[in-house]
């Protein structure tokens, strides 16, 4: 819609590059808000914060890549052209990068993982409702044909020539269906936070939450690449089936009556028996 916020010259602010920031910001204050609930230390939850936003950016660059990989090697001047910077990428790819980042920096902290997991979920919904509010703006992420009455219709010519959405056309507004679950899961989310819940829970509800809304959507959203193996399911449809999986699971060991009490830090190893006490 307005993929340029404001123009000097041959400068422009990119509206979604702006949401997008916006976003995170706005997460990340509701996680170092969340993070003293399970004795965890705001500027460690900032510190993790800022780590796992810059391993999201690799991450959905680098799947981002993968999914055109025929395109970028026909034309690898396009890599680091400025419209490949501007692309947001694949979310999952940021997902998945990010989650590796955060295991590394906690067990390098003797910090237990979900218990941290649970206090970022809510944060990473609400950042990623604004990112998507990005996304419309600059019409990526389109969906397909709508004859709805909430069909939307791309009429800048700006955002044609930086993402290539098709102009004048009825469109499903994916970006807004996805903001819209999103903003709904944050809710949820927070709320299910605030009841103290076994660790793994709340991350476990957001790995089920936002991949099966994402599966509903992806059957109206626009894909340049044809779906693997010849069948119905996008990419990113295979990978939400292996998120909600892994969701599930631990949603089910949220249950468990080990996992009732939260703890933070990892248990420490038993001495060997006779070993002298370490001195104080």
């Amino acid at each position: 819609m307005y993929p340029k916020l404001f123009s000097i010259g041959g400068f422009y602010l990119p509206t979604y590059g702006l949401l997008v920031a916006l976003g995170f910001l706005l997460g990340l204050w509701i996680t170092a808000k969340l993070a003293p609930r399970r004795g965890l230390q705001p500027q460690t939850a900032t510190d993790l914060g800022v780590y796992i936003a810059l391993a999201g950016l690799v991450g959905a660059k680098l799947l981002m890549f993968l999914y055109d990989f025929r395109f970028y090697r026909n034309h690898p001047e396009e890599i680091f052209s400025l419209s490949t910077l501007q692309a947001g990428g694949v979310f999952y790819g940021g997902l998945i990068a990010a989650l590796a980042v955060a295991a590394w920096y906690l067990r390098s902290r003797k910090l237990a993982f979900l218990p941290v997991a649970d206090v970022f979920a809510p944060g990473i919904a609400l950042g990623h409702a604004i990112g998507r509010l990005g996304c419309f703006a600059a019409g990526c992420c389109w969906g397909t044909a709508c004859d709805r009455p909430w069909a939307v219709t791309f009429d800048k010519l700006d955002a044609y020539q930086l993402v290539g959405v098709p102009l004048g056309v009825p469109l499903h507004p994916t970006q807004l269906y996805e903001a819209a679950a999103e903003a709904v899961i944050f809710v949820l989310l927070y709320q299910l936070f605030r009841r103290d819940p076994p660790p793994g829970r709340v991350i476990g509800a957001y790995l089920v939450l936002y991949p099966l809304a994402r599966f509903f959507i992806e059957f109206v959203r626009f894909h340049e690449q044809p779906n693997p193996f010849g069948l119905i399911l996008s990419n990113a449809q295979w990978m939400t089936l292996g998120l909600i999986t892994l969701g599930l699971g631990l949603l089910w060991q949220s249950r468990a009556p080990a996992a009732a009490a939260v703890t933070l830090t990892r248990p420490a190893k038993p001495k060997p028996s006779g070993s002298p006490p370490h001195p104080a």
